[in-house]
């Protein structure tokens, strides 16, 4: 296992991240956290703690600078800009394409939230290196048109208990135009997955889609 702190380059600005990448990895996967979170959310990290088990690397990445982070916490001014996330997310993914190191990786999203509709705009703009996307509670509705736009398979899980975000999860997958798209129900879970068990739930199911896409 290959672990280092990494920046990515974005519009003039430069992003930390921590890339993981086991030996052989079988591909690539690009975490976008959600709204008020960041690369340290501890729910993330065990999915990628997970994934990297299942043999992929992972890339944790802040889509917010620190200025601007302590700007969103102050306002919330940022935490919905969707282009602004997927744009950054989308530079993301064009970097690890120049890397020696996981150019030649196939390239999955897993997005949490808001981050989960940043994850599937990246993955419209970017439909020759983004192989899958899943996401975990998100906000697939706040993706709008790009939603039709999606080519690659897309997980959506979502908890079972958190009523309103499953409703809207389902209305979003209707917009799909993916070929194999899937809504996942997770009994008993609510919105953070805190239940026991159920985030193991959702890093398993990442992962069985992981393997079966990339």
């Amino acid at each position: 296992m290959v672990g280092q702190s990494v920046t990515v380059p974005s519009g003039g600005v430069a992003l930390p991240g921590d890339l993981d990448l086991p030996a052989g990895a079988r591909g690539m996967v690009l975490f976008a956290h959600g709204s008020g979170s960041s690369r340290f959310s501890p729910r993330n990290r065990a999915v990628a703690t997970a994934l990297r088990g299942a043999g992929f690397g992972t890339l944790l990445l802040d889509l917010l600078t620190e200025e601007e982070d302590r700007e969103d916490e102050a306002t919330g001014r940022h935490r919905f800009d969707i282009d602004l996330l997927a744009g950054r997310l989308a530079h993301a993914v064009d970097w690890l394409g120049q890397r020696p190191d996981t150019a030649d990786l196939a390239v999955g999203l897993f997005g949490a939230s808001t981050g989960a509709a940043a994850a599937l705009v990246a993955a419209a703009e970017r439909p020759r290196r983004v192989s899958a996307v899943v996401s975990r509670g998100g906000r697939p509705d706040l993706a709008g048109d790009a939603l039709e736009l999606v080519a690659c398979p897309v997980l959506l899980v979502v908890g079972g208990d958190d009523e309103t975000v499953l409703g809207l999860n389902r209305r979003a997958a209707d917009r799909l135009s993916a070929a194999h798209h899937v809504v996942n129900v997770v009994p008993g879970a609510t919105h953070l997955f805190p239940e026991p068990g159920a985030l193991e739930q959702v890093a398993d199911l990442a992962a069985g889609w992981f393997r079966e896409h990339l």
